[in-house]
């Protein structure tokens, strides 16, 4: 990733990137070699800003996902359940800032992302922390630490369209990389649109819409012992476009 040149873009700053959100949206994710991305870049180049922290465009950001005793948010994942449901704290590095975070889909595929800002990564979650989760998904959860996971990532911010990308690489989990050549590009819309310059640029290339989930993609490769018969296809589709 180092060989990227990410200065073709014009910066936009954090707050200027938070004007376009998009806490309720449509995310679209494609899979893809790392040593394809420049090319495509400089395709998009015309049609994006990049963010930028501080002197920081490749930025870090460490997790821990919460589950239930049972791993009941990864089963209803990996079971394809319309209605799914994650929860995290997420660490940005670069930012200096920690928010627990709650993400829901719902049954037309719109992804609802809600949070609050927490003092500190951490493998538990305080009595404020349960409150929020309790009212953001109006249910009582007893969860527990589940898996902690790393990555870089760099975001785009389309100069016309209500849309962001984020472009991850290095994914690791629990400290072990997944794979060095896996690139996950994530498309975040208002509602899908199929002309947005990135979907276009990544169609010429034949790199089309794929479903995978970095969560269950990691419970899978840490705990054998999960049931995770629907995701072996989606592990064949990683080493195929990573070969």
């Amino acid at each position: 990733m180092d060989a990227l040149n990410l200065d073709i873009f014009n910066s936009i700053s954090l707050d200027e990137m938070n004007s376009v959100s998009l806490m309720k949206r449509v995310d679209t994710k494609f899979v893809l070699h790392r040593d394809t991305i420049q090319g495509i870049l400089v395709k998009i180049q015309p049609d994006y800003k990049i963010l930028q922290v501080a002197s920081d465009k490749l930025m870090t950001y460490n997790s821990i996902y919460f589950d239930t005793e049972d791993d009941h948010f990864y089963h209803m994942h990996h079971n394809g359940h319309s209605h799914r449901l994650k929860v995290r704290i997420r660490n940005y590095l670069e930012s200096d800032l920690c928010f627990l975070e709650v993400k829901q889909k719902d049954s037309q595929g719109n992804t609802l992302k809600k949070r609050i800002k927490v003092n500190e990564l951490t493998s538990t979650l305080d009595e404020e922390a349960i409150t929020f989760v309790t009212k953001t998904t109006a249910k009582q959860i007893k969860l527990y630490r589940s898996i902690e996971n790393q990555f870089n990532r760099f975001t785009l911010v389309s100069t016309r369209l209500q849309e962001r990308v984020t472009i991850d690489t290095n994914l690791s989990y629990n400290g072990v990389i997944l794979n060095e050549d896996l690139v996950i590009i994530e498309l975040k819309q208002e509602k899908l649109n199929r002309l947005s310059p990135l979907f276009q640029a990544l169609k010429a290339q034949s790199i089309n819409p794929y479903s995978i989930s970095k969560y269950c993609m990691g419970m899978a490769s840490t705990k054998p012992d999960l049931k995770q018969n629907l995701l072996k296809p989606k592990f064949l589709k990683i080493n195929k476009v990573t070969t």
